[in-house]
């Protein structure tokens, strides 16, 4: 899911050979996860739960230990019901655990942290995919005079995508306010004290490379590893 440009928050959709030749399984629910046997799972996990009635209120509770600190998280099942069952989901078969955030960015209008790769490479996934959830009361944001970008508010958390309809597992945190197309899910909000293990890591900046010593997209110096990813109970 390497990122393409500053106001793009991508998975890398590469090609990979399907490993058999049935078609791949689709849920039958309104959430329709899809399996993608050309992009297979990172870790082994089974396709969501889709119900027919899909929970669509109230907050879930997530507590993410990470390397640098807490990280809590408040799930919106009212704003991405289908989102927010697949990242329970997931949560509960531990493909979170053990993975590392593999994308900081720091440009002026896209302060965010990337995470829910356990490739470490932005190109992995849950060997599935499924339909947005796109948001639709983001004020504009200010910096864009068109008014095509909306504002991703620091401490919203919202799914990456290689494009419609592509959610899987990666995710990004906004630490800083944000501007981009409102293309991407928001299905919750990051607590206080995740907020300062945010700023803390992005204090810490991002690996400089041999084409660029002072990037403003990569790699975080400061290694953010997702040590577990639990339910919790909200305060």
């Amino acid at each position: 899911m390497t990122a393409l440009a500053a106001a793009a928050l991508v998975v890398s959709s590469g090609s990979v050979a399907s490993a058999s030749g049935t078609p791949p399984r689709t849920t039958h629910g309104p959430c329709q996860y899809a399996q993608t046997p050309d992009e297979p799972a990172a870790r082994r996990v089974s396709l969501p739960p889709d119900p027919r009635h899909t929970p669509s209120h109230g907050t879930v509770g997530m507590a993410v230990r990470t390397s640098q600190g807490p990280l809590p998280l408040r799930l919106d099942r009212a704003k991405a019901p289908c989102t927010v069952q697949s990242f329970v989901h997931l949560a509960r078969h531990r493909f979170y655990d053990r993975t590392v955030c593999h994308r900081l960015t720091a440009y002026p209008t896209l302060k965010v942290l990337q995470c829910g790769d356990p490739t470490s490479t932005g190109e992995g996934g849950p060997g599935y995919e499924y339909k947005d959830e796109l948001p639709v009361d983001l004020p504009p944001a200010p910096s864009d005079p068109t008014g095509v970008r909306r504002l991703y508010g620091r401490g919203l958390l919202a799914m990456a995508n290689a494009g419609p309809n592509t959610n899987g597992s990666q995710f990004f945190v906004v630490y800083g306010d944000s501007a981009l197309r409102p293309n991407y899910t928001v299905f919750g909000t990051v607590g206080a004290a995740g907020l300062k293990t945010l700023d803390k890591i992005a204090a810490g900046g991002i690996e400089p490379t041999a084409q660029d010593p002072a990037p403003v997209d990569g790699t975080p110096v400061l290694r953010t590893e997702l040590l577990s990813v639990r339910l919790s109970c909200l305060p």
